[in-house]
């Protein structure tokens, strides 16, 4: 697998960032590596980093590269910062560069296919809950979503002062708890417009370890998709929110995402 650091400018953020890229790489002569040839174009995936981490964590925290080289894909890991990839009520507009932005980028950088069934999206934490919404609000852009250990049921968690300066932060976020629900940040609301939609709906995979502080989020996701015909793939076992459950539940994500094109 080839790994590349790309620095560019966003116009939607307004400064330089950076996005880490796994691509695809055929070789005869790499030890150690299973790196099969493919002629096919690659399928590409978005991969969303957690709150307190930026796009070089998953390659740093996780053997990501390894287990990617047996699947014709391209990975594409942004940074999405803090700010929940929202468009914040105070300050930058991070859906916005993460679906509109960000793709076209990749498009011009590295000519990857765009279409539909080539395109999937996951993360951990607060990327698992970037990675449902972009999937939930843009059912006709992504093939299939899988979130770690995701924070999906953010409502709970926005009347939480413990915290006084978390609980800035997210209400500089998302706005007023009062104006959240039914909004497009409500990951249920967004479930449920889904299901009342004639849209094709991607494929979901849920995962989260038993002893998670975001265990009771996944467990009421996991409740709201049960009464719908989505197909829903949910898999929970022991462990915390900790990279070693993230490194080994990614390559059951990749399995099921990719073991049938393979």
């Amino acid at each position: 697998m080839a790994l590349i650091q790309c620095r560019f400018f966003s116009d939607v953020l307004g400064l330089s960032t950076t996005m880490h890229v796994i691509l695809p790489e055929q070789s005869t002569r790499l030890i150690g590596m299973d790196t099969e040839q493919q002629t096919s174009e690659p399928d590409v995936l978005y991969l969303l980093h957690g709150l307190s981490d930026d796009d070089s964590i998953w390659t740093r925290r996780s053997s990501l590269e390894r287990y990617a080289a047996q699947y014709n894909v391209a990975i594409i890991m942004p940074n999405g910062f803090r700010g929940y990839y929202t468009d914040t009520a105070i300050g930058q507009n991070y859906w916005t560069y993460i679906t509109e932005e960000l793709p076209a980028k990749v498009h011009s950088f590295y000519k990857l296919p765009t279409a539909r069934e080539k395109t999937h999206i996951a993360g951990l934490s607060m990327g698992g809950y970037g990675a449902f919404k972009a999937a939930l609000r843009l059912p006709e852009r992504f093939a299939s979503a899988a979130s770690l250990s995701g924070a999906l049921d953010m409502y709970p968690h926005m009347s939480n002062k413990e915290d006084p300066v978390r609980h800035q932060e997210i209400k500089q976020i998302f706005g007023a708890q009062e104006h959240f629900q039914n909004s497009n940040n409500d990951l249920f609301a967004c479930l449920e417009r889904l299901t009342q939609s004639k849209a094709t709906a991607p494929r979901l995979y849920q995962c989260c370890g038993t002893e998670d502080m975001l265990y009771a989020d996944n467990i009421a996701f996991k409740k709201a998709c049960s009464t719908t015909a989505i197909d829903y793939t949910y898999k929970e076992s022991a462990g915390g929110h900790t990279w070693e459950y993230w490194d080994n539940e990614i390559q059951h994500v990749l399995q099921w995402m990719f073991q049938q094109n393979n």
